[in-house]
């Protein structure tokens, strides 16, 4: 199999030199390219296609928020954020925009590797210092479930369809999800194959009108 490719969007050099060496060296990624700000890494995902972008959100010019939004509706790469702020706004504006997982730059290096693994093989990430409050946000306040869970261009309203619009199965599946599994987690749970579990899944995003497998865990929780 071969390495999954990866995207640096950081304003700062010395970063993305240091996640160049972490990727590479003790994850195996190949590393395409680096852009200095989100317009550059909108430029580059379009003409590299990554399977995952790393991105920062606080960057002059087009933001990383503003630049995960472009990225993810127009299909391009998949997003995880890596960022020194946790401030709840941002996790939410990432989480709007599309972003598959957001992880804060305190991260060990270790921990780093299996997050952009994750998100290359079509799982999800979130830092543990933010998940419990996230979840707990939306569960609190359904208002802000529509802006926050739907995801951007999602355009569903609440962000979720009636319960019986999911067959047995991909409920199933939805509620291995909330409990934050990976594929591989959820395929050896049902005893189903793992390309099986990543149809359901495509499926179950698609019927809840999100774009991510954190906004369907929200949905998800949001319905309990």
């Amino acid at each position: 199999m071969s390495a999954a490719t990866v995207l640096l969007a950081d304003d700062h050099s010395a970063i993305r030199g240091g996640l160049r060496m972490i990727l590479e060296s003790i994850g195996g990624f190949t590393v395409v390219g680096e852009a200095a700000d989100g317009a550059g890494a909108v430029r580059m995902a379009r003409a590299l296609r990554p399977d995952v972008v790393l991105m920062d959100l606080r960057m002059p010019g087009m933001d990383g928020i503003a630049a995960t939004a472009e990225i993810t509706g127009e299909g391009l790469a998949a997003v995880l954020v890596l960022t020194t702020f946790d401030i709840d706004e941002y996790v939410f504006a990432a989480l709007r925009a599309g972003a598959a997982g957001f992880l804060l730059k305190s991260v060990e290096p270790a921990e780093l590797v299996r997050a952009v693994q994750s998100v290359a093989d079509g799982d999800s990430v979130l830092s543990p210092e933010v998940t419990g409050r996230l979840i707990s946000a939306f569960v609190q306040s359904p208002a802000a479930a529509p802006a926050a869970a739907t995801g951007a261009g999602a355009g569903a309203g609440t962000g979720t369809m009636p319960a019986e619009s999911l067959t047995a199965r991909e409920e199933a599946v939805l509620a291995c999800i909330g409990e934050g599994l990976s594929n591989q987690q959820i395929s050896r749970r049902l005893g189903i194959a793992e390309t099986t579990v990543k149809t359901h899944v495509s499926r179950v995003l698609a019927k809840l009108g999100v774009s991510s497998r954190v906004q369907a865990a929200i949905a998800f929780r949001g319905r309990g």
